[in-house]
């Protein structure tokens, strides 16, 4: 699985695109939001695309996000120790959306790729592609992908 999210203006209009390949089977799934974050779009593509397996599976999920991977890897069991509060004793930003990734998370067994965002990954521009789509639906009045 490949995620990506994107934003016209931080915060403006935003698009998430999750691109799904098994053997020969793919899924594309895409979306938006008129006023979010690029943070917001890369979370949720994220949990769309593990939201959209019918059942557990292995997934390898490559995200061009050092906040989403690090987030998840690194940062998510302190804040859940911590009552959702940052080292600095701050809220948590999308709060609610790392609990419905957390959530998704714990369905799957997965495998985290970091990989280099617009350089030339298939998949990472397959997906940022598809996130792009999200924007142009929301610009266009459409929730077209879901």
């Amino acid at each position: 699985m490949w995620t990506d999210g994107a934003c016209k203006g931080n915060p403006g209009v935003g698009g998430w695109g999750a691109w799904m390949r098994f053997g020969d089977q793919e899924k594309e799934l895409w979306g938006g939001e008129a006023a979010t974050t690029n943070n917001r779009m890369e979370l949720t593509a994220v949990i769309e695309g593990l939201r959209a397996l019918r059942r557990p599976c292995l997934v390898t999920l490559h995200v061009d996000s050092t906040y989403v991977m690090n987030g998840l890897t690194k940062w998510l069991p302190g804040w859940k120790r911590n009552g959702w509060l940052t080292g600095e004793k701050k809220p948590v930003k999308n709060k609610e959306l790392w609990q419905a990734l957390d959530t998704e998370v714990q369905r799957h067994h997965v495998t985290w790729v970091w990989v280099k965002g617009h350089a030339g990954d298939p998949g990472n521009e397959r997906a940022d592609a598809l996130a792009n789509r999200g924007v142009d639906d929301v610009r266009a009045g459409s929730t077209a992908g879901r």
